[in-house]
């Protein structure tokens, strides 16, 4: 499947993972929450927080638990 065309950025941009980005949109692509130029991880060349990326990719010994597993935990 061919990649989508990029769209030129204008004013200001952050370089981050080898790519432009526009101070706004360099996000989380879980939680959307604004990220730093070079303070994040990747996946799949996409911008993740440390915390998502550890949630959702991170060793499983190392993921945060959830308050749904803590109540199921309790319950056996």
């Amino acid at each position: 499947m061919a990649e989508p065309p990029r769209r030129k950025i204008m004013g200001e941009k952050r370089r981050s993972l080898g790519r432009d980005y526009h101070p706004l949109c360099l996000k989380c692509q879980t939680c959307k929450r604004q990220l730093t130029a070079g303070q994040h991880a990747e996946h799949d060349e996409k911008p993740y927080c440390t915390n998502c990326y550890m949630l959702h990719f991170g060793p499983k010994m190392t993921r945060p638990v959830q308050s749904w597993q803590r109540n199921q935990r309790n319950q056996t």
